[in-house]
């Protein structure tokens, strides 16, 4: 249980992680993509390794080792660390073992996102990518089952046009998954033309609130481009996030459907005061140069009201709650990955929001997560 000064209240994790296993694409894949299907091999220097597309121009690779490293030390988090796959975290893809996890956290029901379907977001074959998402779908949805009340699945699609974006968001729906991830760019134009209105309709009527998570917006973010160290790129992964923010502001996705709510996953939260003066500063001066269409509101406006964040253990966004609106702040522990807060959760809100009020602590760590979804736990 989380706890603000002497209120204990229930946990939801907005943002946790599958490591999808061997059978998951092979296993569930169209036949015509099953010898591209991702695989699951012991790579000799990086151990237990998903190969995306293996054997194409556009294979990579998802070294696992690295991406489940809840609870291991900062000085053995290794891309040469080598671990098998079943010395991994099991919750990652046991789900009986996953509720064990939850409880050493404190934990009472998780949303699920992929680990080797964020990287897929940015293969370029929309055809391959839709093959590999409808496997996980039906994959993630076994997994989810066997605690629909805590295992919190979410779906994929790969946006190939608008009629199949609505045709997958319908067999998400039926499979009984609760969101949607969407990947960083649509197959057609971007995510601000109107030819996709229809899917961000059909989101709302179908109640599958839709996500960006970082890492899915391609290379052109945290990737060769960064100057200096590696750390550069690694502190610029917030930036796909941001772009897609915008987009869906200044492009007046936010204005034409004010009932939409989309989820920034991943990117922390306090930078969004700061963010949010940029946006207004940029469309009240600058909207003319700019070529920036009207909008009815201030863009700072828009997101606060229809932009869900999720953090971990980001102080800043702790201490910054009242520049935000906390109805729309989601913490998550991102359990098993190496940023995740688990199984030291507790000891974070112990140390970060006890500041807190306790309706405020209760709905970031989990009312906010239930209403969204529609949970009851």
């Amino acid at each position: 249980m989380g706890t603000s000064g002497a209120v204990a209240v229930r946990v939801i994790s907005a943002d946790s992680h599958v490591m999808e296993p061997a059978g998951t694409y092979r296993d569930h894949i169209d036949t015509a993509y099953r010898d591209r299907a991702p695989v699951l091999v012991h790579d000799e220097h990086m151990g237990a390794t998903m190969i995306i597309d293996p054997g194409s121009p556009q294979e990579s690779r998802v070294p696992y080792p690295i991406i489940a490293g809840a609870g291991v030390a900062w000085d053995a988090l290794s891309l040469q660390a080598g671990t098998a796959f079943e010395d991994l975290h099991r919750g990652g893809w046991d789900p009986e073992v996953r509720l064990a996890d939850q409880d050493r956290d404190g934990v009472s029901a998780e949303v699920i996102y992929p680990s080797t379907g964020m990287l897929l977001c940015n293969h370029p074959d929309l055809d391959y990518k839709h093959a590999c998402f409808q496997a996980y779908n039906r994959w993630i949805a076994g997994y989810c089952a066997a605690a629909p009340e805590r295992l919190i699945g979410l779906g994929q699609t790969a946006m190939r046009s608008p009629a199949e974006t609505i045709a997958d968001l319908e067999a998400i729906r039926a499979l009984g998954l609760r969101g949607v991830m969407l990947p960083g760019f649509p197959g057609e134009a971007d995510f601000d033309d109107p030819r996709w209105d229809e899917v961000w309709d059909a989101l709302v009527e179908l109640r599958l609130p839709p996500s960006f998570h970082i890492l899915t917006a391609g290379q052109s973010v945290g990737g060769a481009g960064f100057r200096g160290p590696k750390l550069n790129s690694f502190l610029g992964i917030i930036r796909g996030n941001q772009d897609i923010i915008g987009v869906l502001t200044y492009g007046g996705v936010f204005d034409r459907h004010p009932d939409l709510r989309v989820v920034c996953v991943e990117a922390d939260a306090g930078w969004l005061p700061h963010y949010l003066y940029r946006m207004d500063h940029a469309y009240a001066r600058h909207r003319n140069w700019l070529t920036v269409q009207s909008l009815s509101k201030m863009p700072s406006e828009y997101v606060l009201d229809q932009v869900y964040l999720t953090f971990q253990d980001d102080r800043v966004a702790f201490q910054t709650v009242h520049l935000m609106n906390a109805a729309r702040l989601l913490w998550a522990n991102d359990f098993p990955h190496s940023d995740s807060t688990w199984p030291r959760s507790q000891e974070v809100f112990a140390t970060q929001a006890g500041h807190l009020a306790p309706d405020v602590f209760e709905r970031i760590v989990h009312g906010n997560a239930a209403a969204l979804y529609g949970l009851d736990v």
